[in-house]
């Protein structure tokens, strides 16, 4: 397990690694191998193809040598169509090998993309509050299609080009070794170059992606707070810093362009002196005779080629350095194990009946800083409990632990009986239903958010739910009625609507044990009545916790625990606490004072 992940900053995002890093590309290659026949394909024609580049040449100093000089019209037709040959021939495989690994590269990009969410699947919802949205979509998104881009161009290009170099060197040298010497005497400059071309490219490429970085987590800020900037009136404000964040990213890309401006012809005038040594001593060996004019034209073009590659090294590089340091960051993510699991061997629960026991619980959320403190109740089967306090009482980390999204620090919660550590987390969560004040629709239609993909409930019981709580009166309304999309968050929908859409979804999975975290707060006043019949039905039967702030929706129940500084203060029924005029009267008389003076208001 790699420690740090989850409490990652901002700026750790940027960190570049090495060019080629042995560790990681170990692991990447272990993605290949469910297609190693491909890659096999794509390696065997990177090799012919060189090959067949390296003959071109060779096949010019034997047109020039054998029959231009000569003048055998006949011969020189041959040796044109076998040239014609080679290029078809080269570009036919250079199709299939572009194609396989192409095809290769997409595959391996769907198999870690669906790695990477199922393991996201599986990470305990502490994970994902420590880490933003846009940091795991980028995981998904853009560091996978880095990896693609490697994996298909990248380091394809790179073994082709290594294999054109070491053929060309071993060609040259067979061809003339006095003169492939002089034309490698340029090389000793060109390492220099390139080194120092590597490293300020880096620093630059670094600068690029941290600017990069700040801006798009400016732009995410300003677009999701807009209602904020406009309403403070903070337009000019921020425009302004977004224009100095976009001419510092300006600034660091010209940066970058200029050592990439200067690398390049760099290289040609290397190049172009290669090649004049090679005129110069060349030529000499012509007048000699110690060397045919065919070859000289085919050691010019071969060392034509062979700083090709070199002119190519920018892209690359920065193609490479930006795979490893994603393929960096998705480990790091992969290798982040979830800190809540199921036991070896869970205990089954099929069914249960409810029973709900805290024992001597002490949680905090990551830090000694406990939210509850020596928390203990019993709820027996059917039973409908109220918990009530403060903000920061610890209501909602009740709900929390009792669905294991976090464990407790200390202490045990039980479940008929049962340890829930010791229960597998999937057939826990299928005992519980939870209705949360802040409801989330997904993308699609009212069916699909009720029935969320599961197929062992029928359209005609999603009907029946949504009759049975009050949802069908208004969904028959809609233009498709229960096909109707709801668009993102249930925009179409009020927020009344989307609770009673919620209450259905609860009834439709038939849960055991239900859970209400402040589901009435914020309701309209118009499907008010709608509500409350609704959740009469939806608590029948059921072993329920109710959390709100509303004390007036709470009056019913069998039991009110009360909350204050994450310890239980107060039990009772809804009299018996204001008898004893505790914090819940207290509670109870500040509510009832708030909402007397907005009646006042409401009537002036």
């Amino acid at each position: 397990m790699i420690h740090g992940y989850p409490g990652q900053h901002q700026s750790d995002e940027e960190v570049l690694g090495k060019a080629y890093d042995r560790r990681l590309m170990g692991r990447l290659i272990r993605y290949l191998l469910p297609y190693k026949l491909l890659v096999v394909i794509s390696l065997v024609t990177i090799l012919v193809v060189s090959a067949l580049q390296l003959a071109e040449p060779y096949l010019t100093k034997i047109a020039i040598d054998r029959y231009i000089i000569p003048k055998d019209s006949s011969g020189l037709l041959r040796i044109a169509l076998l040239f014609l040959g080679v290029l078809t021939l080269g570009f036919l495989l250079r199709y299939l090998q572009i194609h396989v690994m192409q095809l290769t590269a997409q595959k391996v990009m769907y198999d870690m993309r669906t790695e990477i969410f199922g393991h996201l699947q599986q990470m305990s919802v502490s994970f994902f509050d420590r880490n933003p949205v846009g940091r795991l979509m980028t995981r998904l998104t853009n560091d996978v299609e880095v990896l693609s881009e490697m994996l298909s161009s990248g380091v394809v290009t790179i073994l082709a080009d290594l294999f054109t170099l070491i053929g060309i060197v071993i060609v040259m040298l067979l061809l003339n070794f006095k003169l492939a010497l002089v034309s490698f005497s340029v090389l000793p400059l060109l390492v220099w170059v390139t080194f120092l071309f590597r490293q300020r490219v880096r620093e630059a490429y670094r600068a690029v992606r941290l600017r990069i970085a700040r801006i798009n987590a400016f732009l995410q800020e300003n677009i999701v707070g807009m209602s904020i900037v406009q309403i403070f009136n903070r337009e000019e404000r921020n425009f302004a810093k977004f224009r100095h964040l976009n001419q510092d990213h300006l600034e660091a890309r010209l940066r970058s362009l200029f050592y990439g401006a200067v690398f390049h012809p760099t290289v040609e005038v290397i190049g172009s002196a290669g090649v004049a040594l090679i005129v110069w001593y060349g030529g000499a060996q012509v007048l000699k005779g110690a060397l045919t004019f065919g070859a000289l034209v085919a050691f010019i073009q071969y060392v034509n080629r062979f700083f090709q590659p070199i002119r190519d090294l920018s892209e690359k590089y920065n193609v490479m350095q930006a795979a490893m340091a994603s393929s960096e960051r998705i480990f790091k993510l992969l290798d982040t194990e979830p800190e809540i699991k199921d036991p070896p061997h869970p205990v089954p629960m099929e069914t249960i009946r409810g029973e709900i026991e805290f024992r001597n619980v002490w949680f905090a959320y990551g830090d000694e800083n406990y939210v509850l403190r020596d928390v203990s109740f019993h709820i027996g089967p059917g039973e409908k409990v109220a918990f009530v306090g403060l903000t920061g009482a610890g209501k909602t980390s009740i709900i929390n632990l009792l669905a294991r999204f976090y464990d407790v620090s200390k202490g045990e919660i039980l479940i008929d009986g049962v340890n829930i550590r010791d229960m597998a987390q999937r057939q826990l969560r299928q005992h519980l239903g939870i209705v949360l004040q802040d409801v989330f629709l997904f993308s699609g239609s009212v069916e699909d958010n009720i029935r969320l993909g599961e197929g062992r409930i029928s359209s005609k019981q999603v009907e029946a739910a949504a009759q049975y709580v009050n949802v069908d009166s208004f969904v028959r309304r809609l233009p498709n009625g229960y096909q109707e999309d709801v668009q993102e968050r249930g925009g179409v929908l009020s927020a009344g609507q989307r609770q009673l859409l919620a209450f259905a979804r609860a009834l439709a999975f038939d849960p055991k044990i239900l859970i209400l975290d402040e589901a009435t707060s914020s309701v309209d006043t118009e499907t008010e009545m709608l509500i409350q019949d609704a959740l009469a039905k939806l608590l029948r039967g059921r072993t329920s916790i109710i959390i709100a702030h509303r004390l007036s929706t709470i009056k019913n129940v069998n039991r009110i625990i009360v909350l204050h500084k994450g310890r239980i203060r107060e039990i009772g029924s809804h009299e018996e606490l204001l008898e004893k005029r505790g914090i819940y009267y207290r509670l109870y008389q500040l509510q009832y004072q708030s909402q007397e003076r907005s009646s006042a208001e409401v009537r002036c």
